[in-house]
Parts: structure tokens; sequence; C-alpha cells
């Protein structure tokens, strides 16, 4: 055999080797084969997400980005989004969560009140500055400069937005109990008129939210500098209440009539926290103690950092919650954690979804919440 000939036969050995390899994989069901194509200038965040993000997290974030688009924004589905950590004063509420909200892709939120603080910095017309994170603490904190890890702001900046809360706290609109969606549409409105004063455009969630009709909740109306303010406040004798039963029916309600209307509910979780609770303890709500028949959220999107092995919430999986009811077990192929910084995978998916997907027109639930919470109520009622 001439050594030609040798190779030729160990080239078809070799090829059909491959080819057996190509074929077992094809039977287990597996994907297509990994062979990108180069990355050149001009490629849109969403060609690349398609394209190069193809195992691990970056597999992991290409499939929250198509579920998003191609079954979270369908028409008959209701979207909610869970805010946790300090984002907005890096600008993902301006630069993310508005666009989303303006577009029809968010239709109600529960964000941890410190978000929502922060957030009233930019429709206030105040300065957050991009810093370091490896300063010297002591010196910022006798220069009045407040620091969020790599983010500076001075010190005046909490200050003045404090006084702005006080401001409207004492207004008469307050002067009552209610649950946290009205108290930050309010505020949405005060920030609203502030903003148009100074000029500015779409730099608040809470005014984008307003505008939208997006009911914004907040799980723990204490924890932040706002729920401070109010407490200040309520020692001088105001009358304002956050009642959080109110958040926990109206929630409930909302999902319950996306799911009985012949509708789907999707949660998108940013982070983990009592905001993710929140969001999915819709459906304990409904199931275990309302004793209302329903099986769960359909689609599950959470991009987290916490692991699930320490038995924490934030880590939790949404196979796992199917054990609470809080997930549909039939729709677990629908469910995608991606372990990304959310600072890196938001704009990835916001992007992807501005790029892939047309506008949704409004649901405007805020405007509809009472109306849901007594269809909620009569069928509780009814099968007490």
């Amino acid at each position: 055999m001439t050594s030609n000939h040798h190779a030729q036969q160990e080239g078809r050995s070799s090829q059909a080797d491959e080819e057996r390899a190509d074929s077992a994989v094809a039977a287990a069901g597996s994907g297509r084969r990994i062979a990108p194509k180069k990355i050149g200038p001009g490629v849109s965040a969403a060609e690349l997400v398609d394209a190069a993000f193809l195992a691990y997290n970056g597999a992991r974030l290409r499939e929250a980005c198509r579920l998003f688009v191609d079954r979270m924004l369908q028409p008959e589905v209701t979207v909610g989004v869970s805010l946790t950590g300090a984002l907005t004063p890096a600008g993902l509420g301006m630069s993310c969560l508005v666009p989303l909200i303006e577009q029809g892709m968010v239709d109600w939120m529960v964000s941890t009140g410190a978000n929502l603080y922060h957030d009233a910095h930019f429709g206030l017309g105040m300065a957050l500055h991009r810093g370091g994170p490896f300063m010297d603490d002591v010196r910022l904190r006798k220069d009045g400069v407040v620091r969020i890890y790599d983010i500076l702001f001075d010190y005046r900046v909490l200050l003045d937005t404090d006084a702005f809360f006080r401001e409207i706290i004492r207004s008469d609109a307050f002067q009552q109990d209610m649950g946290s969606a009205e108290f930050h549409a309010l505020t949405g409105k005060y920030l609203q008129e502030r903003s148009d004063a100074l000029g500015l455009e779409g730099q608040s969630l809470l005014t984008a939210a307003c505008r939208a009709g997006v009911p914004v909740y907040t799980s723990s109306p204490g924890d932040s500098s706002i729920g401070m303010n109010v407490a200040a406040e309520a020692l001088k004798g105001n009358r304002l209440r956050l009642d959080p039963s109110v958040d926990v029916n109206e929630t409930a309600g909302i999902v319950y009539h996306a799911k009985k209307s012949g509708g789907k509910s999707a949660v998108l979780i940013l982070g983990g926290g009592s905001p993710k609770n929140f969001l999915l303890q819709t459906e304990p709500q409904i199931q275990e103690v309302l004793g209302l028949d329903e099986r769960g959220h359909d689609y599950f999107i959470q991009i987290t950092d916490a692991r699930p092995d320490t038995g924490g919430l934030s880590g939790a999986t949404p196979s796992e919650a199917v054990s609470w009811g809080k997930v549909d077990p039939s729709r677990l192929p629908d469910a995608v954690v991606c372990y990304c910084d959310i600072t890196v995978a938001l704009p990835l998916l916001t992007a992807y979804a501005m790029d892939r997907h047309q506008g949704r027109p409004l649901r405007r639930l805020y405007d509809r919440r009472e109306a849901m919470l007594a269809n909620l109520r009569q069928d509780f009622l009814e099968s007490v």
C-alpha cells in the first residue's frame, strides 16, 4: 500500500468517524454544530447574540433573549419584571427599562425601594458620575461624596431627593392608606412635573411607568430611603400608610386575570431577593391561600449571580419553584436561568428585543387593577 493510498484511507476513516459522531449527537437530540462565523465590523448586538453566544452562560443569555422575544412578547402574555440590586444608579432604568416600558414589553413591576429612590435622582435632574471601585472612602465621606461601587455622587443628591419626597408626601393626595402601586403612580406624576420643568425626557423609570399605566410595586416599603422619609413624616402626624396587603392582592389579581382570560403569565427576574419572591408568590397566593385553580407562571427568565446550593431564594431554580406551585411544571422547557451580571445581560436583552420585535400595545394594568382585584375577590368568596 502506498503512503498516498494510506493517507486517503486515513482521511476517509476520519471523515466517517466525524460523520458517525455528528449522527450520534443528532440522534441524542442536540442542537446545531458549533461553527460560528468570524466577528467583523458592523455587527449588531442581536446578531452577535445569535451568532456568537453558543455555549455556557452566553448560550443561556441567547436562550433568554429568544424566549423573551419569541414567546413572552406574544400578544396574550402578561409580562412582570422584578428589579433588584443598584441598577437604576448605573443608568439601566434610563437605557433599558424605560424603552421596554414604552414599547409595551413590561406590563407590571416589583422593585426594591432603593432602585426607585435612586431613579428619582434622574427625574429631578441630579447628577451621578462614573468613578472607580478602589477609592479612599474615608476621604469621600469627608468630601461629602457617596459611592456605590464605581458610581459617585454628591451627598446633597440624597438630601435634595429626601426633600422632594417629604414635600410630595405632605400633599393632600397622599393623606390616606394606599398600596405601593398607587404611591409610585402619584410619585411618577410629581416627578413628571419636575422633569417637564427641567426640560428632561425619558430619564425616569417611575415617570415612564406612570405614563404607560404600568403598576410598580415594592415588596418592602420601609426598606429604602423612600420608606424612611414616609416614616419621618408619620412622626409628625402624616396620614399616609402603605398597605402591603393591597399589593399582595393586586399582584395576585393581575396574574389571575391574565390566566383566567385565556392568556399567559411571564416573569423576567433581574437578580433575586424580596422582589423575586413577591413576583413569584402571586401563584401560591392564588392556589395555596385563596384555593383557586391555577398551575403557575408560564414563562420564566432569571438573570442572577446567586448560586442555588446555598438554599437562598435568590438562587432558587425554576424547577424548585415548581414544587411551590410558582411555575407550571409543563412549562419548564420555557424557563431559562442565566448566571451573568445584570449590567451586562440586560442591555443585550433590551437591544435584542428592540431589534427582533415590534412594540406591543400598552396594557395599562394600573388603570385596570381595581377591576382585576374585584374579579379575584369574587371568585375567592364564591369558593369558600
